[in-house]
Order: C-alpha cells, then sequence, then structure tokens
C-alpha cells in the first residue's frame, strides 16, 4: 500500500512539474517584448509614430525600439538573436540566410509602389555628365552588396545603357559618397537615397535617373524577422505589422503632425527640413515573385549566392493575406 501511494505521489509530482513549465513557458510568450532594429530614416517613422500614439499596446504586443547608426552592426544584432527582427532590404535578407540566420521578410517598409523609397543617380556638380548615356564607363560611387549596388547594375539598363558599360566603385558611407559626389575629384556619379539625393540636388549635383520615374519597382525596404520569432510569436508579430500599417495611415492623414518627430528621429538634413515632404505609406504588402526572383539572381551572377532562394523560401505571406 505503501508503494501505491508512493507511486501515486510520484506522478502527481510530475504532472505538477510539467504543468509549471508549460505554465512558465506560456507566460514567457504573453510577456514577449519584440525587440525591432532599425535605422534613423524615413522607412522608420512609422514604428516611432506607432510607439508615440501607443499603437503597439493598442494593438496588444510590446516592443522595444533599438536604434543603430550602422547597418552591419544592426544585422549582427540580429544574428546573435539579441534583435526579433529589423527593417532591411531584400538582398541583406538573403545574405542572412546564406550566412545561417533563417528569416523571413514580412512586409514592406517602404517601397511597395514605385514613388516610394526615392532613390537617384547622380552626376557631380563639377563633371560633364549631364545625360544617362553619358555614364558609360564611368565608375558610380555605391555600397558593395546591397541594394545600392543592385540598382547601381538595374538602373542604367533602364535607360539605355548596356551591362557592360556599367563600372562601380565602393564608398560605404553614405555622408561621405555626398561629400566625394560633390567636390567630384574622384567621384562623378554616385547613387543617393532620400533625402541626401535631394539635399545633393540641391548643392548642385544633376539627377540622371529617379528609380520613382522608372517603369518597374526596384527598390524596397522590407521588415524581417527571425524564424523562430514568427513561429513561437506569430500574433504578436502579426500586432507589430498592423501597428505598423496604422501608424503611417496617420503620418499620410496627418504628416504636418509628426514632422518634429520626423526631424527628430529620421534624420532629415538642416536645409530641407522646411521643403522635405513627408512620404507616403502603403498598406501591409510583401514583395512580389518577380521582384524577389530578379533580386536573387543579380545575387547568384554576383557570386553572392551560389543558387538563389524561391519565393517561399524568402517571403512568409500570412501576415498580409
Amino acid at each position: 500500500m505503501k508503494n501505491y501511494f508512493r507511486i501515486i505521489a510520484l506522478i502527481l509530482l510530475f504532472l505538477l512539474i510539467i504543468t509549471g513549465c508549460n505554465l512558465g513557458k506560456k507566460t514567457d510568450e504573453a510577456e514577449k517584448v519584440l525587440k525591432i532594429g532599425i535605422l534613423l530614416i524615413d522607412d522608420s517613422l512609422p514604428f516611432f509614430v506607432a510607439e508615440q500614439e501607443s499603437l503597439f499596446e493598442k494593438n496588444n504586443v510590446q516592443v522595444e525600439l533599438i536604434p543603430f547608426s550602422s547597418a552591419r552592426d544592426k544585422d549582427v544584432a540580429l544574428e546573435t538573436g539579441e534583435i526579433d527582427g529589423v527593417l532591411t532590404d531584400i538582398v541583406v535578407a538573403a545574405l542572412l540566410k546564406k550566412g545561417g540566420t533563417e528569416v523571413k521578410i514580412t512586409a514592406f517598409a517602404l517601397g511597395a509602389t514605385p514613388e516610394e523609397g526615392r532613390f537617384v543617380l547622380l552626376a557631380s556638380p563639377q563633371s560633364n555628365i549631364s545625360r544617362p548615356e553619358d555614364l558609360k564607363n564611368v565608375p558610380i560611387a555605391i555600397s558593395n552588396n546591397t541594394i545600392i549596388h543592385y540598382l547601381a547594375e538595374k538602373m542604367p539598363l533602364e535607360a539605355g545603357l548596356n551591362k557592360e558599360d556599367i563600372k562601380t566603385q565602393s564608398i560605404p558611407d553614405l555622408k561621405l559618397r555626398l561629400e566625394a559626389l560633390i567636390e567630384g575629384k574622384d567621384v562623378p556619379a554616385a547613387i543617393l537615397p532620400d533625402p541626401l539625393a535631394t539635399l545633393a540636388e540641391r548643392m548642385g549635383a544633376k539627377a540622371l535617373i529617379d528609380d520613382t520615374k522608372l517603369s518597374s519597382n526596384m527598390s524596397q525596404s522590407v521588415i524581417i524577422f527571425r524564424e523562430e520569432v514568427i513561429k513561437n510569436n506569430k500574433d504578436k508579430v502579426l500586432s507589430l505589422l498592423q501597428a505598423f500599417e496604422a501608424a503611417g495611415k496617420e503620418i499620410n492623414k496627418n504628416p504636418d503632425k509628426y514632422k518634429e518627430l520626423r526631424m527628430e528621429k529620421t534624420r532629415v538634413p538642416e536645409p530641407l527640413r522646411e521643403s522635405y515632404p513627408s512620404p507616403t505609406y502603403s498598406p501591409l504588402a510583401v514583395p512580389d515573385t518577380q521582384m524577389v526572383e530578379n533580386i536573387m539572381q543579380w545575387m547568384v551572377d554576383k557570386k553572392l549566392l551560389d543558387k538563389p532562394y524561391n519565393y517561399e523560401e524568402m517571403v512568409d505571406k500570412s501576415f498580409t493575406n
């Protein structure tokens, strides 16, 4: 009889331990704070508006925004698991996967339409370049192995240049690239994103190719998460994206309301603070198949990937369906 009661006691103790573990796991998941790595650029503005307007709380998700001054530092933080998701581009997302960090694209930040997220190929005010055709064999300043590198090799094709006519040189730091372009000594042409592209034009640089005016949508920023975060916290990821979307709608509706926040958080250059227009943000969407396939093929051609990732490996459509 004593053995019987001992066995019952052991079974009850085992069940109590299992229940406690499961309860602890559920509690951890319920209290999960999504940590998001961002850069201080226009693409990130809806995150800051969502924070200011308590839209994360209204969507029942806790979010910690972690700004980075370096894109590489942001990516390393994702690789090491210090953060759960980042705002980045499709090229970086594929390179993260190649490096062993399983991630998925969950939505656009900017770039759902060609008019969003402006990149411009500019000629130095000191150069004699005035037309896209003049870029033949002229080195274009870029940052290697990024979406800007991709644009540098694709945008001129849209303007009629041949692949073999396109040359590049790497100047990863955007401010240094702008300064070198304006000086014009060694940098006759460069690609810059807004607002630096608009500032460069103000300083005399000549806009040769504007990607918002091309027939195809080439440049996008996207919100990605580690796959394990999506698996274990899918409802929270959805809530975060819905808060991001709601914030974008608020900005579209009343951009002046968030002008000061934007000046503080997105580093709009001082000369543009009174005149530079706020971007518009689209409803939640993900890159289409062709967009992803084009970038994957370019990455294979550049030997950045041994083989392309397929669409399903790169994109989780479930948050925008």
